[in-house]
């Protein structure tokens, strides 16, 4: 999460930084090459107005009746923060603009969430300072949290309630549950907590603790979380050492299913983004942060090895030090046409990409 001065490597040094600097052979370096790491910048068709401070995470809300009018919400991430929201032109919203938090950090989006007896899409950020959950309504950004969920209730550790990540979950009996993490908390289990999301009988969000789980490293931190609905998986960042993977429900047990990653990023994993080709295949993208690129891999495993995530393609961006991403798969107008990508830049920005620019020659696109 935190920003840092660029260093410069070698492409393929960086590859190889985590596993102690070693050499690589020249096996080692054609593979490089061919999974795309001296490969030119992909640049973005799109760069948003700037924010006030420093953005930190999008998510894209596909608008169910017009896909030509989704939106992109980011946090602008301050004592004095806001949540952004931008169409698909990075133009901000200004009647949209959530202003006065205190510092939201990660953000994401439920669809479907029952409140008043209608579906309502629901835009979920995670207030630092005050240790709650806020949550606004899609498309009006109206509060539909009454004031604020405190989460994380009763920890007295250092930081331990100082929200960051957050991510959503739509099982399939149709509960809805949030993914909190945060800047501090223990190692052996528990530094995640999953919420269930209801209506509190007057048209307002309530949240109920239903879980605590996730092993951490104690390098660095958790903020990036991300949750594949169809597959029922929760991954998250642990900084500096991998991508951690669990059942997302929570009857399935909070057992580790998979690290992956490991090796080959320059400092920080961060934003985790998963493109989907079917319910079952796809691209998961991790921000390799310090190297400004995203590591992809796949989505899917092996018969003989499910968890088996395979890295296929390392994307250098114009992004700078990203943090957050999202990605969605369908068309949205003629500029997106195969889906849109979004990643934080470090100059107050969200970068837009089109699915087909960051897939290249390696990747497929989802077939409409």
């Amino acid at each position: 999460m935190k920003k840092y001065t660029l260093v410069v490597m070698a492409p393929l040094a960086l590859l190889f930084f985590a596993a102690g600097c070693k050499q690589p052979s020249p096996a080692e370096q054609a593979k490089a090459d061919s999974l795309g790491a001296n490969a030119p910048d992909v640049k973005p068709v799109v760069v948003t107005e700037p924010v006030k401070f420093d953005t930190d995470d999008p998510a894209i809300w596909v608008n169910p009746h017009d896909p030509a009018q989704s939106l992109v919400v980011g946090t602008d991430k301050n004592e004095d923060g806001a949540l952004y929201v931008f169409d698909l032109k990075g133009k901000i919203l200004k009647d949209k603009v959530v202003r006065g938090l205190k510092r939201p950090n990660n953000v994401d989006i439920i669809t479907g969430l029952v409140l008043n007896g209608k579906p309502t899409d629901v835009v979920i950020t995670t207030e630092r300072m005050t240790h709650k959950l806020r949550m606004f309504s899609l498309p009006d950004m109206k509060p539909v949290d009454n004031g604020g969920i405190p989460v994380f209730e009763g920890e007295t550790g250092f930081e331990y309630r100082d929200l960051m990540g957050i991510a959503t979950y739509t099982a399939k009996d149709g509960k809805r549950y949030a993914i909190a993490g945060r800047k501090n908390g223990p190692k052996n289990g528990g530094y995640l907590w999953q919420y269930l999301l209801t209506d509190n009988g007057s048209g307002q969000v309530k949240a109920m603790l239903v879980r605590k789980f996730g092993e951490y490293s104690g390098k660095k931190e958790i903020e990036s979380i991300a949750v594949d609905n169809e597959l029922g998986y929760i991954y998250y960042s642990d900084e500096q050492v991998g991508v951690r993977q669990y059942y997302a429900d929570p009857a399935r047990g909070n057992q580790q299913l998979s690290i992956f990653g490991t090796t080959g990023f320059k400092e920080d994993h961060e934003g985790i983004s998963i493109y989907k080709l079917t319910d079952s295949t796809g691209y998961i993208l991790v921000s390799d942060q310090g190297a400004n690129r995203f590591q992809v891999f796949s989505r899917e495993g092996t018969k003989a090895q499910p968890f088996d995530h395979r890295l296929l393609k390392i994307v250098p961006v114009v992004a700078r030090q990203s943090d957050g991403s999202d990605v969605v798969n369908q068309p949205l107008n003629a500029t997106f046409k195969h889906g849109l990508f979004v990643a934080m830049s470090d100059d107050k920005t969200f970068h837009y990409y089109r699915w087909e620019d960051i897939a290249g020659k390696q990747l497929k696109l989802k077939a409409n």
